[in-house]
């Protein structure tokens, strides 16, 4: 189970106390909702280069997530309260077959189970909220992984507030991590290529403002300080431009400067551009990110980049000083008369970064995504999707990927 911080019982027990003695207001209740969704995942992890020290990571894992988020209580201060119940449960795996994300890494095997449990108080004053205590953020410099068994959350606190027409505020601290596949809730790590001297730490201050300009504009600035180990800086752009019926162009624009905090050796500018051009059903996708500066793209410990390459296997292709494209092509096949169907496949190559013995390093990467969500009837939001992914380099590991995903949310209330 997640264990609150030293830093954030009272401001729980607060929130907890002032909700009470308004329970009986109808809001509270009326808007609340809850949902439970079933996720059954396998995956399989094959290494194909010679010498691996494991050849294949193989599991298999059923999850439940149980997510409660109450309305709030009348008056010109609004409380309330969440909650959010994960277990994960082994079904296959074994001790030379660990490692694949899905379950907690054993000494000789993986435990058959493992669970979290997260409260946060909540207040809201006009377009303001407050929430305190268990949090899954989603901003550029901190978005937590949901790509496995269940989500990575965080501990600590996160205001936002949207005053103002088309102006969104974020600004807040986070505590603690705990990763997708552990019941722990520890200190943060950073994360990244060519990274060294980073520090366990306890505090990760953010603070970001985005603002939509009209239907098809809006621009981003995002801060990050990971203490004792990188300060962050994002500016991202995105525009959506209609050209006529079915036919549009979308531009997303991203550019990240990260600096050295305490000891580390964080150095990294991103620069990278994403480019799709929407034709009726069809999808059409072209990106290219480049890396400046001795390290690669910090981030903590367990989530997600917020890079344009950012993929299935090999992450975010963000050695130091590598270059890389990509291009990708989708499809909606509700054109054909099935909705709920889509695909997705796409190529991504990386180059112009250093392997051992000075050569230049080389990558690539293939991703196919097919999936189907049940539209209506009994099985509504039933899910099935299959990803598949080959992984190359001359100097790393080559890997080759099969996921197997069926999921099913059920709203309780």
């Amino acid at each position: 189970m997640i264990r609150p911080t030293s830093r954030l019982p009272a401001l729980l027990a607060v929130g907890s106390s002032l909700a009470f003695p308004v329970v009986a207001s109808a809001a509270f209740f009326e808007d609340s909702k809850a949902s439970v969704e079933l996720r059954n995942f396998y995956m399989n992890h094959d290494f194909r280069q010679d010498g691996a020290s494991q050849s294949k990571r193989d599991e298999w894992a059923q999850g439940f997530l149980l997510n409660y988020q109450s309305g709030f209580t009348e008056g010109p201060i609004g409380f309330g309260v969440d909650a959010l119940g994960l277990l994960g449960l082994k079904l296959d795996s074994g001790p030379d077959r660990q490692g694949t994300g899905l379950l907690p890494v054993g000494d000789d095997k993986a435990p058959d189970d493992y669970s979290q449990l997260g409260f946060t108080a909540k207040a809201r004053i006009s377009k303001s909220t407050l929430h305190v205590g268990t949090l899954i953020p989603k901003l550029p410099t901190v978005l937590p992984s949901d790509s496995r068994l269940l989500p990575q959350t965080f501990r600590g606190a996160q205001l936002q507030s949207r005053e103002i027409d088309g102006l969104t505020l974020d600004v807040g601290q986070l505590t603690q991590n705990s990763l997708r596949n552990s019941s722990a809730s520890d200190d943060m790590l950073v994360a990244g290529k060519g990274i060294r001297g980073g520090q366990a730490s306890d505090e990760f201050n953010f603070a970001g403002a985005s603002y939509k300009w009209s239907k098809q504009l809006s621009t981003a600035y995002n801060y990050g300080h990971l203490e004792q180990n990188y300060k962050q800086h994002i500016v991202s752009l995105r525009h959506h431009l209609p050209i006529r019926d079915g036919h549009s162009f979308d531009s997303d624009i991203r550019y990240a400067r990260s600096t050295h905090d305490g000891n580390s050796n964080v150095d990294n500018t991103a620069v990278g551009a994403r480019f799709t051009y929407n034709l009726n059903s069809h999808s059409f996708g072209v990106a290219y990110q480049k890396m400046s500066g001795d390290t690669g793209f910090p981030h903590i410990e367990g989530t997600n980049s917020f890079l344009v390459n950012y993929v299935m296997i090999s992450a975010d292709f963000a050695s130091p000083e590598e270059r890389s494209w990509q291009v990708r092509y989708d499809y909606d096949f509700t054109a054909l008369g099935l909705p709920g169907l889509t695909f997705m496949t796409r190529y991504i190559s990386g180059d112009n970064f250093e392997r051992a013995g000075g050569r230049e390093g080389k990558e690539w990467e293939r991703n196919t995504d097919i999936a189907y969500v049940v539209q209506n009837g009994p099985l509504k939001n039933f899910g099935v999707k299959w990803r598949n992914g080959t992984y190359r380099s001359n100097g790393g590991n080559d890997i080759d990927q099969n996921r197997l995903i069926f999921s099913y949310t059920l709203p309780l209330f």
